[in-house]
């Protein structure tokens, strides 16, 4: 079968989603040109210029880097639709009206190439309707492909086909989609909103009808349906004012305008509740009006208040017994929530009991089985579980039984029954919808399993619902040494995979100890090693509470022993006679940051954020963070035409010295954390996949380590010119006197301490720089002050 390739995607139309999507794209390397009307006034192309300067000032940032925003290319439909001719995917984001769609669909058409795909970004108009303004030579390359906002963030992607799309076309996107973008992809039916949304919007309309019934205030809600429910930590009604009120006043518009009692036994629950309709009056849209559900004044966060039409001081919290049981396993708790006697127990078990019942009655008609539902509202709604995922953990024929009992009792917000596949067949029998067989599908009447398509052979560990038999990082493979820090382990005989346990994945002396042993077995039976864990974070640095009971009895002489012991570790990484890949998804700090840069390569997911964030503890980098600074300066100035290493140093000093942390990995590679050759994967769960052939590749290829070489470094000269500058700093009250001495440090340290500019020092010098400066900084009682700050509160504090 020939390979659909994607060189260069248009996309039509640069609103806030249009926008954000090829966004996106640039941050995965996929050329991108962005469509828009011509400007009335000015240049034409004003409107799509507009909106990618916009980019650049939205938080979260939608692009890995923001300069690279000049990398997306500017049109208008007046005069660039021969650029369409070029394109392999075409997606269309424009607003929300089926007449405008159509009538830009027309216009497109004679542009359009022979083999490329045309998608549709719509939230939820009929994607068949939309199709039938299309040529019949394009109707099989035409479907549905809806993005979640922020789209960079967001992991969900829906696709949805008409009657006439091509089976290999959706299989060609949902490959694409998936590892060139980085995204989960859910094939969803042509129905209203689709899957996420249907569930979602109608979840939403619930909590805000159920918040009616039992009187609850908005901040008590949020603080109900957040982390504490397993569910993004905005909450309900934060998540709107994220979201827009007037988008999803146009969501819920879509399930009224398409929906009725006859489709839709839930039809009466879908009114625009009156607080929604009344903040919409009021222009006060959520967030990007600066006021919605929530206003902020100054310091002050206010909720909304119907009764009274006005802001009223918010930030109240939920009954702490409603927490305790949230932490209770899944049966107890729906059963302590559904008997409980106060308003907040009775409001959160009516919520969950609501989409049970609405997942349940609609499965057979939006999607193809409930693995599909339940990853939509995982990776649209940023739920821990989905709702089928929550009732088959519970017991799932008990819970069953109680949403049935309150259907019968009138306590539902229909009377429509659970349907008979409920209590009755296969999935009464299995306990639930998710088997070792596949996911219920109600539409076929089985268990059907994932789709094997060949882009899911990169996945060794793919997201798995509960329920589901899938391979698991702990036990996979072959294990070859393991405790509490550190298993060690292969899954193909060839390479062996370091996987870090301690909590955070923090990197204490036994985990050391065992990359140096993942090191040595390696080099005797093995090809290399690869750093990686199933879980976030890559690792958050190194583990100050291990090193605390040492220097409560021995001082700091203890904590330079395990300094040295550190230090050697990463050298003993750097030239092992094996390539040692690390595998990075999520935070990689501190001595994480320190373990990735001592590799022969990284392979990084985009969303991992790496950096030196000692500073904020009071300390320096000390295992081996600063002498990477300094031997990385070095090297570019052998690669420039210049004598003088100080320039080269400025990046890196700045970064260390101001605990700066990468946002994304392209802006990890800016920050010099990462290099050129280093590989950056958009999906997470083909980082292992990719790791293992970059290490099987470099071994392959004939791995050498790197020779020991001296470098030179900028001396005192550079510590007094740097100094210079922090004085200034500290004397313009922009830095504290202990900033001040700790960044005074690192310049030490990255300078090569008091010897002459250019002087020839080695790695093993710079790092006795480092453990000096760091066992300095252990003893001094504002670092201790900064150490216990974090370690009670997880807070940096500012000494």
């Amino acid at each position: 079968m020939s390979r659909f390739q994607v060189k260069k995607v248009a996309v039509l139309g640069a609103g806030v989603m249009g926008a954000q999507i090829a966004a996106h794209l640039v941050n995965v390397k996929v050329p991108v040109v962005l469509f828009d009307l011509p400007a009335k006034e000015g240049a034409k192309n004003g409107i799509v210029t507009r909106a990618i300067d916009n980019l650049k000032k939205l938080k979260p940032s939608p692009l890995g880097v923001a300069d690279d925003a000049a990398l997306i290319g500017q049109a208008n439909y007046e005069e660039h639709l021969e650029q369409l001719r070029g394109c392999d995917l075409i997606i269309e984001a424009i607003a929300e009206r089926m007449d405008w769609k159509l009538d830009l669909y027309t216009k497109i058409a004679p542009f359009v190439a022979p083999h490329a795909i045309v998608a549709s970004n719509t939230s939820g108009l009929s994607i068949t309707k939309l199709s039938e303004a299309l040529p019949e030579s394009i109707k099989p390359r035409f479907c549905g492909i809806h993005f979640f906002n922020p789209p960079r963030y967001m992991t969900l992607v829906e696709l949805i086909n008409t009657p006439t799309t091509a089976p290999e076309v959706l299989d060609q996107l949902e490959a694409f989609v998936t590892s060139g973008l980085g995204k989960g992809v859910v094939r969803a039916h042509d129905t209203p909103n689709f899957v996420a949304n249907r569930v979602g919007i109608a979840g939403m309309l619930s909590t805000m009808k159920e918040v009616e019934n039992f009187g609850l205030s908005f901040d008590v809600v949020d603080d109900l349906t957040g982390k504490k429910l397993g569910r993004a930590s905005s909450g309900t009604f934060r998540t709107a004012d994220v979201v827009g009120l007037d988008t999803m006043a146009h969501v819920v518009k879509t399930l009224q305008d398409n929906l009725s009692e006859a489709t839709d036994p839930f039809y009466g629950s879908f009114g625009t509740p009156e607080v929604l309709k009344k903040l919409i009056e009021m222009g006060n849209l959520g967030q990007k009006a600066k006021a919605g559900f929530y206003k902020k004044v100054g310091r002050d966060v206010l909720r909304f208040d119907l009764a009274s039409g006005d802001y009223v001081p918010g930030g109240q919290k939920a009954d702490e017994v409603y927490g305790r049981m949230l932490k209770k396993p899944a049966a107890e708790r729906l059963k302590l929530l559904r008997n409980a006697e106060g308003a907040q127990g009775q409001f959160l078990w009516a919520i969950l009991r609501n989409s049970f019942h609405y997942a349940a009655v609609h499965l057979a008609t939006i999607a193809d089985n409930a693995r599909d539902v339940d990853q939509a509202m995982r990776w649209g709604f940023g739920m821990k579980q989905g709702p089928f995922e929550l009732w088959q953990e519970a017991g799932w024929l008990e819970v069953a039984k109680m949403v049935q009992e309150d259907i019968d009792a009138g306590k539902t917000l229909c009377k429509a029954p659970l349907p008979e596949w409920v209590f009755k067949g296969p999935v009464a029998e299995a306990g639930g919808v998710h088997t070792a067989q596949g996911s219920w599908s109600a539409s076929q009447g089985k268990f059907v399993p994932r789709r094997d398509l060949p882009v899911y052979q990169r996945q060794h560990f793919p997201e798995a619902l509960l329920g589901e038999t899938l391979p698991d990082f702990r036990t996979a493979g072959k294990t070859l040494h393991e405790n509490d820090a550190i298993r060690l382990w292969t899954l193909d005989d060839e390479v062996v995979i370091a996987s870090i346990k301690t909590k955070m994945h923090a990197i204490s002396p036994d985990v050391a100890e065992g990359l140096a042993m993942a090191v040595d077995i390696a080099e005797k039976d093995y090809k290399a090693v690869v750093v990686w864990s199933g879980d976030e974070p890559f690792s958050a640095g190194a583990d100050l509470q291990a090193m605390l009971p040492a220097f409560m009895i021995a001082g700091a002489s203890a904590i330079e022993g395990a300094e040295k012991e550190l230090q050697d570790t990463m050298l003993r990484l750097r030239y092992a006679n094996v390539p040692v890949v690390s595998a990075i998804r999520g935070l990689a700090l501190g001595g994480g940051c320190e373990l990735a840069v001592h590799s022969a390569r990284r392979v990084v997911h985009m969303e991992s954020y790496i950096g030196l964030v000692e500073v904020g503890v009071g300390l320096v980098p000390g295992a081996g963070g600063l002498t990477y600074i300094a031997r990385r300066a070095a090297e570019n100035m052998a690669m420039s035409t210049s004598k003088d290493v100080l320039p080269f140093l400025t990046e890196g000093f700045t970064a260390a010295a101001m605990a700066k942390v990468g946002t994304s990995a392209l802006e990890s590679r800016k920050l010099g954390y990462l290099l050129d050759s280093d590989v950056i994967v958009p999906h997470k769960d083909e980082l292992l996949f990719v790791a293992l052939n970059e290490a099987k590749a470099l071994a392959n290829g004939g791995w050498r380590a790197p020779h020991k070489r001296l470098f030179p470094v900028a001396g005192r000269s550079g510590v007094a010119t740097i100094k210079a500058q922090l004085v200034n700093m500290r004397d313009g009250g922009f830095i504290s006197a202990h900033d001040f001495h700790i960044a005074s440090l690192i310049a030490g340290v990255v300078c090569g301490g008091d010897v002459e500019a250019g002087s020839l020092v080695s790695e093993e010098y710079l790092m006795t720089l480092e453990r000096k400066a760091f066992c300095s900084l252990i003893t001094h009682p504002k670092t201790q002050e900064r150490i216990m700050g974090m370690l009670s509160t997880g807070k940096p504090v500012r000494n």
